[in-house]
């Protein structure tokens, strides 16, 4: 079964974003910020990209959607970061409507629409389980009763961290969420054009039947100051930095190294 990943690289859509801007010129001027763009290619390199590239299956694709005016230099430093990794495709778009572009970016990825895939979103600061694509192949087999019964089903992973990423290491909290962005997916059906970016992901139980898995901790998700959500006043997180068990957990889980965090940050 086909596996599509979707992330979306600062890309400077209309809509999709928490906080609004007063128009496209200054959301590309907020998201190509020289600060807030290291800040996302640092996160990007030594927290998002080494899980995938750990990925104990490898028979899945990531389509890194960035818009058509990023500049140059930061579009190859881009594709040299992701040229090492066969599965990532690197796709421009101009702006358009958020969901209009990631629904249509998704359907043409399909290899046969008649045929069903299943569908994950991926955030450039978030970091998954090395077998999160291992893991829903196997959900997918372990629920074939109802997924054909079914336009779609949300299948999700619902234990994870919340960090923070610095110079000092990483600090972090264990967290229970389901539905949340990192480690949620989507079997589509064949023949149905619905993607999981038709929803909001905390909202997916509301159209379809969704399954939500305790396992082992499958996501981390970046806190720092250029997430979206924290643009709004929003209640504040206690993190602490990891101890032994974790560091090692971190390593083993998502193969993100502590000394090479500390290195990408130190570099200031």
């Amino acid at each position: 079964m086909q596996v599509i990943g979707l992330c979306r690289f600062s890309y400077p859509c209309l809509g999709g974003f928490q906080v609004g801007h007063d128009s496209i010129e200054a959301r590309i001027d907020y998201l190509y910020d020289p600060v807030r763009l290291e800040e996302r290619f640092r996160l990007f390199e030594t927290v998002a990209l080494p899980g995938l590239k750990a990925q104990t299956d490898v028979d899945f694709e990531l389509l890194v959607v960035v818009g058509t005016s990023l500049p140059k230099p930061h579009l190859e430093r881009l594709h040299d970061l992701v040229g090492t990794i066969p599965q990532v495709r690197v796709i421009t778009e101009p702006p358009r409507p958020h969901r209009e572009v990631m629904k249509e970016i998704l359907n043409k990825a399909r290899r046969d629409p008649s045929q069903p895939c299943a569908q994950f979103r991926f955030d450039d600061d978030d970091a998954v389980g090395v077998d999160l694509i291992a893991k829903l192949r196997k959900a997918i087999d372990d629920s074939a009763p109802l997924l054909v019964q079914h336009k779609s089903v949300a299948l999700d992973w619902n234990k994870g961290f919340i960090a923070e990423f610095g110079a000092h290491g990483i600090r972090a909290t264990p967290t229970f969420r389901p539905f949340y962005t990192a480690a949620l997916a989507m079997f589509v059906n064949g023949n149905c054009p619905l993607t999981i970016m038709n929803f909001a992901h905390d909202k997916l139980p509301r159209f379809m039947p969704a399954i939500s898995f305790p396992d082992q901790a499958m996501y981390i998700r970046g806190h720092n100051d250029f997430n979206d959500s924290r643009q709004k006043p929003t209640r504040q997180v206690e993190l602490t930095v990891l101890s032994d068990d974790q560091i090692e957990l971190f390593q083993n889980r998502f193969a993100i190294d502590i000394d090479t965090v500390r290195a990408a940050y130190r570099s200031d």
